[in-house]
């Protein structure tokens, strides 16, 4: 695999309580908005990181990875906050 190939990474931390979260849930909002570690601005759907949602809401060190037209791959959660 050529880097060409390899998914582009940027990592960010989130902070959204359970009750904020309960917006994009409802749909009144759809996308997530974040600064990156190296404070580039990040936006991609709410519903990729539903999974990491519990019953205080969603806190951590996460990392999103894309492909080379910026499509979302998947986002991971380094660690819990």
């Amino acid at each position: 695999m050529n880097s060409k190939d390899s998914p582009r990474r940027i990592r960010f931390q989130l902070a959204i309580s359970a009750e904020k979260y309960l917006a994009f849930y409802q749909g009144v909002a759809r996308d997530i908005m974040a600064h990156s570690e190296d404070n580039k601005s990040i936006r991609f759907p709410a519903g990729a990181i539903r999974s990491f949602l519990t019953h205080e809401g969603i806190f951590g060190t996460f990392e999103i990875q894309f492909d080379e037209n910026n499509k979302l791959i998947r986002v991971i959660q380094i660690n819990a906050e």
